[in-house]
């Protein structure tokens, strides 16, 4: 068998390890996945990345704090009326409905950021594929299951097609997806308001002058999560969203991508080192529209848990601004689903409580202050710990070389 160098004379064989001897060590035998990953995190690996967000949130509930102190108010009562009004049971059901949509909100991001694309246009893509879905929704009448699909199929090709315009302007013009999705962002605003017209795509509610898209048809419509809740024992007085799984599938489909498909590994490789990326044979021009689409794939998913489950039409009420706490809640959840997920919880506890700031005399908008900073101590806590665990492993890797050990061999034998 050639030599791994080319098929020169290599290093003399150590006497432990002649093959020849039959006493020598065998072969290391194959390490599970699982027991890699923990022997690559260790103990203070594993401290490290645990300690890290622990310490963020304490740091920055000491700075929420002193703001609400700063305010006038008491910090401890104003936090103690935002823990006992948010762990209610509708505070509870309203928590996990926001949190849906601001999950779906921050992969759509979470999934440019992946190959270093800002995707700031996720707002205006969720809400034109909300609108152009409910329209055809509400024109069409067809038999479960095929009324959702069709408008959740609609919502995720609207998106898509939406953000590819962005990707193909960076590929084939240059111009930052962060100038095109601000400007479409805009044209969507602008397309929206012109169809929702009485004269176009949608109709007058009587006794008001908001104006709406017509309603979808029972037939089309997603029932909540009550009566499979209740089946298992947990009743509660509100209606959870019924596409509350869906947005637990796009996690997982979201993770299994990224981290084990070939898909996922050109995109990475792709958003850090183009350059690297050509040399593997893999086109980053084509990998920079891909992913724009797929951001917007998702992106169409944000507003179909509150159209087809609340809602069932696009008003001048429809939530807005979900992409935007979407690229906030990515931040904070670092790109991981299980990490978005916490932090979409997180961000939905804190907006469904700040009306509770008022009765003790605190404005509620300084939960916007508390989000705020919540996101900033986690990115700086992070990029601290980061050059901290580089720089414990710089050392430890001199302190062998010092010492003579042998760290390939050490690494195969473990």
């Amino acid at each position: 068998m050639s030599e791994p160098n080319g098929g020169g004379e290599g290093p003399s064989p150590r006497k432990d390890a002649d093959p020849s001897d039959p006493s020598g060590p065998s072969a290391p035998e194959p390490v599970p996945a699982w027991q890699a990953i923990l022997r690559g995190l260790g103990p203070r690996g594993l401290g490290l990345r645990i300690g890290a967000p622990v310490l963020a949130l304490l740091i920055s509930l000491v700075i929420t704090m002193i703001l609400l102190r700063i305010t006038g108010a008491d910090p401890f009562s104003s936090v103690q009326s935002m823990i006992d009004y948010g762990t209610t049971e509708n505070s509870i059901v309203d928590i996990v409905n926001r949190a849906t949509r601001y999950y779906l909100s921050a992969v759509a991001v979470a999934i440019g950021f992946r190959m270093a694309l800002l995707n700031i246009g996720v707002d205006g893509q969720y809400r034109l594929a909300a609108f152009l879905a409910a329209a055809l929704g509400g024109a069409l009448t067809l038999p479960a299951p095929f009324g959702q699909m069709l408008v959740i199929v609609a919502a995720m090709v609207v998106g898509g097609l939406w953000a590819a315009i962005a990707g193909v302007l960076k590929v084939t013009r240059g111009v930052s997806e962060v100038l095109s999705t601000i400007m479409l962002n805009a044209i969507a605003t602008g397309l929206i308001a012109y169809l929702l017209n009485d004269q176009r795509l949608a109709e007058l509610r009587p006794g008001s002058n908001n104006v709406a898209t017509p309603q979808i048809p029972d037939e089309g419509r997603v029932g909540s999560l009550n009566g499979f809740l209740s089946a298992i024992g947990i009743d509660l007085p509100g209606e959870v969203y019924g596409l509350l799984p869906l947005a637990i599938v796009v996690g997982i489909v979201f993770w299994v991508v990224l981290n084990h498909t070939r898909f996922g590994f050109d995109l990475k490789v792709s958003g850090l080192s183009p350059s690297a990326a050509r040399a593997s044979g893999v086109d980053a021009r084509r990998m920079i529209v891909y992913t724009m689409v797929a951001s917007g794939v998702v992106a169409g998913l944000i507003g179909m848990p509150e159209l087809l489950g609340a809602s069932y039409e696009y008003s001048l009420n429809f939530p807005a601004g979900l992409g935007f706490t979407g690229i906030t809640v990515a931040l904070l959840g670092r790109n991981h689903p299980v990490g978005i997920a916490l932090a979409a919880l997180l961000f939905g506890f804190l907006d469904q409580t700040s009306d509770v700031l008022q009765e003790v005399d605190v404005p509620k908008e300084i939960v916007g202050v508390m989000q705020g900073v919540v996101v900033l101590t986690v990115v700086i806590v992070y990029e601290l710990v980061r050059r901290w665990e580089i720089r414990l492993q710089q050392r430890t890797v001199a302190a062998e070389l010092a010492t003579g050990h042998d760290l390939a061999r050490e690494g195969s034998a473990s």
